[in-house]
């Protein structure tokens, strides 16, 4: 292969995505894939928007990889680098401005790597805009803050949503602040763990301060995010992006605590969800997972189902099915947390509603940008 200059920095192809996810995670790994298909594999890294992360990779092994595959990978991470800077900029400015309307916000995904990564990292992540969470009674003083900057509003969720935020946009940004006044997913997830802000550290962005969430808590809110937020349980779609942010928590100084991030999810779904992801994180990356954590029958079958579909895409219908194992987990722990703890009644099966299957057949049948 041979990639010319100028190529545009997407490159969108077919690609036997079964076997180009298996390549994909072996670069992650580490290990240069025997018998490379190296356009179909930046093809899957493009599509995932994991192409930057590659670049560890091609630091170390160089010398075993293509010239233009090398050179390729580095110009799009040299690129990300100069965009996250000016994110970090944005970041800095924004959270400086909230503090002196006297809100100090907490940080998201990616907005909380700019707090804790060095900054040689940061063209690791592609990143479209920056979390930020604040109180519900700080919301006015904030928009206040942000508009005082140039901000205006790009989007704002309808009245009957089941959650609020808003989307901000400036002109001469490269990505937009996403406002919220809850964390990702529904609230019931993260009742047990009590107030967020427990989970936090203070530190500095730039002249300001804003809570960063512990590296657990983090993996707790990127799995919350991607498995109910973004449906990817109920449909088995994977964001190999987010896994790679796990394997990167794990790894890190702090690294996650595995006993606590258990005790964060003690609901059966919760539970499920967690360690559906450990296992992809273990069986795809090789991180290091406590076994009692990824060797249970439910997870590793829904992990089997995201391969096949990875493997065809046409099976996400057909293993559609498969997400009602968790279906009567779901309702009985929408219903306790409706009744204020109470347990609701003992059902032996429950079924969706057939708008709630339209739903789901329609959410399988999406494409999403970073999913496979």
């Amino acid at each position: 292969m041979r990639l010319k200059r100028g190529t545009p920095l997407l490159i969108f192809v077919m690609a036997n995505h079964s076997r180009s996810l298996t390549q994909l995670c072996e670069c992650f790994r580490g290990c240069v894939p025997k018998h490379a298909d190296w356009m179909s594999l930046l093809g899957l890294a493009n599509q995932t928007l994991t192409t930057p992360a590659l670049m560890e990779f091609v630091t170390r092994l160089k010398d075993r990889i293509p010239e233009d595959v090398c050179r390729y990978i580095r110009e799009m991470f040299e690129r990300n680098v100069a965009r996250n800077d000016r994110l970090a900029a944005q970041l800095a400015e924004t959270v400086a401005a909230m503090n002196d309307r006297g809100v100090t916000p907490v940080l998201l995904k990616g907005a909380a790597m700019f707090a804790t990564a060095a900054r040689p990292h940061w063209g690791s992540r592609l990143m479209s805009d920056l979390d930020i969470m604040v109180l519900p009674d700080q919301v006015d003083a904030t928009l206040d803050a942000l508009f005082a900057l140039g901000y205006s509003e790009h989007f704002l969720t309808p009245p009957d949503a089941g959650k609020w935020y808003m989307e901000l946009k400036r002109p001469s940004d490269v990505g937009m602040v996403d406002l919220h006044r809850e964390l990702p997913g529904p609230a019931f997830f993260y009742r047990p763990t009590g107030d967020v802000k427990q989970h936090c550290r203070m530190m500095p962005i730039g002249r300001g301060r804003a809570y960063i969430p512990s590296a657990t808590y983090q993996a707790l809110i990127l799995t919350i995010h991607d498995q109910f937020q973004d449906s990817d349980y109920w449909t088995g779609k994977i964001d190999v992006r987010h896994l790679i942010e796990l394997r990167d928590l794990a790894i890190s100084p702090e690294g996650i605590d595995w006993e606590t991030l258990a005790a964060l999810t003690p609901s059966k779904l919760a539970r499920n969800a967690l360690e559906t992801q450990l296992v992809a994180l273990f069986c795809l990356l090789g991180v290091d997972v406590p076994t009692h954590m990824r060797s249970r029958f439910v997870p590793r079958l829904q992990h089997r189902r995201r391969l096949a579909q990875a493997r065809v895409p046409l099976m996400r219908q057909v293993l559609l099915p498969i997400a009602l194992l968790d279906f009567r987990n779901y309702r009985d722990e929408l219903g306790r947390s409706n009744r204020g703890g109470e347990i609701v009644n003992d059902r032996k099966w429950s079924l969706p509603k057939s708008d709630t299957l339209r739903f789901m057949l329609a959410l399988s049948r999406e494409q999403r940008a970073g999913k496979i």
